[in-house]
């Protein structure tokens, strides 16, 4: 695919398990024209009850970087397909010789240890309850943002970046995930280079931090700090926004 002179936009259709369900070629010609098609992506992975998705386009130029194009077509396609509850795992793009991975999640880092067998105190109960309210509401809020971008255009002009990185985080940090700062950088409707100077400047006041990832030097994964993953807790009890 890589050698091929004309551009080709792939899809792979992963179970839950992130097993291949279906490889399918979904466009050729350039990738900014993916952009209208998202509907006709997640109607097939709805119809080949796909958990996941690989996104995978060549460069025939030779160069493996992403354009701002590749960057905007991947943030949008995540953020629909996290209101399907349809994970955008990865986005390749390859040359005759080199792949660049746009979203790269290592998936031994997000193996989680089977857990113990453990009887739970009626407190621990109502907190695992209180767990789960508070993620339906954070989903419910993200769902709604994407629908106003959808339905009026121009996310800078409505957009809350630094807002929407908090919530991301939250959301994976309720359902045990792990999330690299360039996974995080493709959430906020600003580019790329912006929100990762955003990002810093997150850390910088103390809302959340770095980790390394211990299977991948290369990456670094990011956190809330505990109190602030506690207030978000309790805004996302009280409701949805």
């Amino acid at each position: 695919m890589g050698s091929l002179a004309d551009e080709r936009f792939r899809i792979l259709f992963l179970d839950s398990s992130h097993r291949l369900i279906t490889d399918e070629e979904m466009q050729r010609g350039t990738i900014s024209q993916i952009s209208l098609y998202p509907r006709t992506i997640f109607r097939r992975a709805l119809e080949v009850n796909s958990a996941a998705i690989i996104l995978v386009h060549n460069h025939p130029s030779g160069d493996p970087s992403p354009s701002a194009e590749d960057i905007d077509v991947t943030r949008r396609l995540d953020q629909i397909g996290r209101s399907l509850g349809i994970e955008v795992l990865d986005h390749i793009i390859v040359t005759a010789a080199y792949a660049h991975h746009l979203i790269s999640r290592d998936p031994t880092a997000t193996r989680e240890a089977a857990a113990p067998f453990t009887l739970r105190s009626p407190d621990s109960q109502q907190n695992s309850e209180d767990e789960d309210l508070a993620l339906a509401n954070a989903r419910a809020m993200m769902r709604r943002r994407l629908l106003r971008q959808q339905l009026l255009g121009a996310p800078e002009l409505f957009g809350d970046p630094a807002w929407e990185m908090l919530v991301d985080l939250f959301i994976h940090e309720c359902e045990r995930k792990p999330i690299s700062v360039t996974s995080l950088c493709v959430t906020p409707s600003i580019p790329m280079s912006s929100a990762i100077r955003l990002c810093q400047k997150l850390c910088d006041a103390n809302l959340i931090r770095r980790k390394p990832d211990l299977y991948d030097g290369r990456r670094v994964f990011v956190e809330l700090n505990p109190d602030v993953s506690h207030r978000l807790r309790a805004y996302f009890l009280a409701g949805s926004d």
